[in-house]
């Protein structure tokens, strides 16, 4: 099942400076039903198009290879975006967060959040261009996407904590990626509690 997402807002009430000042790793989030526009908005900063005409995204990408791969889960199941049309296609239709928390090394924090965005990346769009170093260029652009949810979730009234810390091979399990997609990092979004 394919959803079509609320097309983002590129104008708010707080600016970027405004945001970078507020930004602060919470871990208590208080009980939040996400809303489909907060979740749009979120997905476009961390990986959306910003140029329909040249297919360019949000985020720096080393000769525009785009490697990530983003994922939400929520109560309502497992998402993957699709930012060339700006939607998301259901993976799995049931909450799977506690098994996260567990792949996560029991950050229940992940199960209290509204929304868990999870980036990942297929090496080989960026490693075939530049080899080895394309490594590097992967892990900086999803510290870009993870830099931007973060900074839109402050523009959205919302708070963020970054986590790099699960077992690949569980989350790889739980949420059915494909071989050649690797997670790296999660960010849980929600109400500061």
């Amino acid at each position: 099942m394919i959803i079509k997402l609320p097309s983002p807002n590129f104008k708010s009430n707080i600016s970027l400076e405004e945001t970078i000042k507020k930004r602060r790793s919470i871990r208590k989030f208080k009980p939040y039903k996400i809303s489909l526009e907060e979740i749009s908005q979120l997905l476009w900063a961390a990986y959306g198009v910003s140029d329909e005409k040249s297919g360019f995204r949000t985020v720096p990408s080393a000769g525009a290879t785009y490697p990530l791969e983003v994922y939400y889960l929520t109560e309502e199941g497992v998402f993957h975006y699709l930012p060339y049309n700006h939607s998301a296609e259901s993976v799995i239709q049931k909450d799977v967060r506690n098994l996260i928390v567990e792949a996560s090394l029991g950050q229940r924090f992940i199960m209290e959040a509204a929304i868990d965005i999870l980036l990942c990346a297929v090496y080989e769009r960026t490693t075939l261009c530049y080899g080895e170093r394309g490594y590097r260029y992967v892990y900086m652009e999803v510290g870009h996407s993870a830099q931007n949810i973060s900074l839109q979730a402050i523009s959205l009234g919302l708070d963020s904590v970054c986590i790099g810390a699960f077992y690949d091979e569980k989350l790889r399990e739980i949420l059915l990626l494909p071989i050649d997609v690797h997670p790296l990092y999660i960010v849980a979004i929600g109400k500061r509690s």
